[in-house]
């Protein structure tokens, strides 16, 4: 699998193992069986056995193909829904543990999923899978055409994780949190916030640290009270954890 660098919006590198072009043709095949089975399905039961097709055989002819299109609806808009809903995934990425992302570090956005439902024409259909699978191959990413366009790139997510990647902070049942106003930030906040600060550890570097407490401070009106600016940002963590495991 090809590493892919994901650089959020306070300018920290993210590392992530791109998904690879067999996790994706997989979970592709996986949402085809599905979408496939629910047109047997409709073809078969609704049209057939109950007798749907003689109904509107019956029809004119803009009422019998507004039924038709009414129930391809499902079908048709299945990968958009599904990834709209489920923030990046579908039940064929569900299944093999991998979801669309923004690279800029952003939640993808129901645009960006338009965006690669669109280019599924000339990635997937015109082409059989042909262009989508070698812009998959080429790119390191392993980006096909609708990626590259929405600017967003398939991860797996079978990484191991641990308490270090992760918004929580091990803290006692002992513990008197001090800032009430971090419930003003929400879990991508501190995720931001934790990445950045141990990014800045590991580099020693102090400047984006005071940085990341000015922007603290300015976004929950929260003035510093543990003097040194890691510290004050250490216990902005701690607090978190602290009120929403106790909401």
């Amino acid at each position: 699998m090809s590493e892919l660098t994901i650089n959020t919006t306070q300018n920290v590198n993210i590392n992530f193992e791109a998904a690879s072009v067999g996790e994706r043709i997989l979970a592709y095949l996986v949402d085809f069986l599905i979408k496939y089975s629910y047109l047997a399905f409709v073809g078969y039961f609704i049209f057939d056995y109950l007798g749907l097709g003689d109904y509107i055989s019956n029809l004119d002819r803009w009422s019998a193909i507004a039924i038709v299109v009414l129930f391809l609806l499902p079908f048709m808009f299945y990968s958009l829904v599904l990834e709209s809903l489920f923030e990046g995934q579908t039940l064929g990425k569900r299944l093999l543990r991998i979801k669309v992302v923004k690279i800029d570090g952003y939640q993808a956005s129901f645009g960006d999923y338009l965006i690669r439902w669109i280019l599924r024409i000339i990635d997937v259909f015109f082409s059989s899978g042909i262009v989508g699978l070698i812009a998959m191959v080429v790119n390191d990413k392993t980006q096909r055409l609708g990626d590259i366009s929405a600017g967003t790139a398939v991860i797996t997510l079978k990484n191991k994780v641990t308490i270090n990647s992760t918004i929580l902070e091990d803290i006692g049942e002992a513990y008197v949190p001090i800032y009430p106003l971090v419930i003003k930030l929400s879990d991508n906040d501190v995720r931001i916030i934790k990445e950045t600060l141990n990014t800045a550890l590991a580099k020693n570097d102090l400047d984006v640290i005071v940085k990341l407490k000015d922007k603290i401070e300015s976004v929950t009106g929260i003035k510093n009270q543990s003097g040194k600016s890691e510290d004050f940002i250490k216990t902005i963590l701690k607090d978190y954890n602290y009120y929403t495991q106790n909401m």
